[in-house]
């Protein structure tokens, strides 16, 4: 350890490749697609992507548009791109361009789609929505006809290709995902007597993915466990690490006190103090305060300007995770690294 001279988040192509293959191997026969929301949890879409790319996922899932567009430029061509939030005309257009699948949860969504492919010349992709019982956008039972029956049209008018149907779960109980995905598999069977051929059904997130392979479709959407972030409060997850681990360095001694360059304007939480360990050089030592950008925690008798400090990673110098941080303060741990703001250096490994 030793060379910082202030708080680094340090992201690991090697361990994320890991997470990746794990996964991969626990939803087969589905495929995966990977999420990089939220700049990739934190640790960069871009990177995030490319890592991805080489360790041979086909789907990024971006949420929005103007993230999907950014990463088409980083990974070519070849990968599939899903983005769904609900998007402007501008957006749209420039997703077309950029031939990005399209998650379409509304009828006036669908119509602006078909709009701009018409205009631009470029087919849509388009993924139509259910909603199954959250009302997360989608389109509702009463209207899942007439959103089929409008995008079969356009597509024999040669505007869009309609390739997929997808929702969300609550993953509040397992009767409610039950519930949710007969939902979803009525809506694809009626789907299909109206003349629609859906290659790619995704229902499912990281949790669902993980514990419940009967709910899996033909795709399936991983972000957080991809990144080493288990659900909070739930298990730990065999093959998963965290793929970045932030550290800082010791800027001075204060009796039996060693002040850390990190603190709240950093995006670490200050309700952390007095309820987590962080790792030292000399094993775990408990956080006692975080201030606006330092934080004390109990010296060691070696401790030096210029030590790493782990606050969080894969226990390597007894740290805890960014899941065991957010549990300490009722939290999930995509927060933690979320939170991390751009003073926070990110170093790629």
């Amino acid at each position: 350890m030793g060379g910082v001279t202030g708080p680094v988040l340090r992201a690991d192509a090697t361990v994320l490749r890991a997470n990746i293959a794990a996964v991969t191997a626990r939803v087969a026969p589905a495929e995966l697609m990977i999420v990089v929301k939220d700049d990739g949890y934190g640790l960069g879409a871009a990177w995030a992507a490319r890592v991805a790319v080489d360790a041979g996922v086909r789907w990024i899932g971006s949420y929005d548009i103007p993230t999907a567009i950014q990463l088409r430029a980083e990974i070519g061509d070849g990968p599939r791109l899903f983005a769904w939030v609900t998007s402007t005309d501008d957006e749209i257009a420039a997703a077309l361009h950029a031939h990005v699948d399209l998650g379409v949860g509304s009828l006036d969504y669908l119509e602006r789609v078909i709009v701009q492919a018409d205009a631009s010349g470029f087919r849509a992709r388009i993924h139509l929505k259910i909603d199954t019982g959250l009302h997360r956008n989608g389109l509702s039972a009463a209207e899942w006809d007439e959103g089929v029956r409008i995008a079969l049209d356009a597509q024999h008018r040669g505007m869009i290709d309609l390739v997929g149907a997808w929702s969300h779960l609550a993953e509040a109980s397992d009767a409610e995902d039950d519930a949710a995905q007969a939902r979803f598999l009525a809506a694809v069977a009626r789907a299909e007597e109206l003349g629609a051929v859906l290659p790619h059904q995704h229902l499912t997130a990281s949790a669902a993915t993980w514990e419940r392979p009967e709910l899996r479709g033909t795709l399936v959407r991983v972000g957080a466990f991809c990144f080493g972030v288990r659900s909070a409060g739930g298990p730990d997850l065999p093959g998963i690490a965290p793929a970045a681990e932030l550290l800082a360095p010791v800027t001075r001694i204060e009796g039996d006190v060693a002040v850390i360059a990190v603190g709240s304007f950093d995006g670490l939480p200050s309700t952390l103090a007095g309820r987590i360990r962080v790792g030292t050089p000399a094993g775990p030592r408990p956080l006692r305060d975080i201030g606006i950008d330092e934080m004390r925690l109990e010296a060691w008798d070696s401790a030096a300007p210029g030590d790493e400090v782990l606050l969080f990673g894969r226990g390597r110098c007894g740290e805890e995770t960014p899941t065991t941080l957010a549990e300490a303060i009722g939290t999930v741990g995509e927060e933690i690294l979320c939170r991390l703001t751009p003073h926070v250096h990110r170093e790629y490994r």
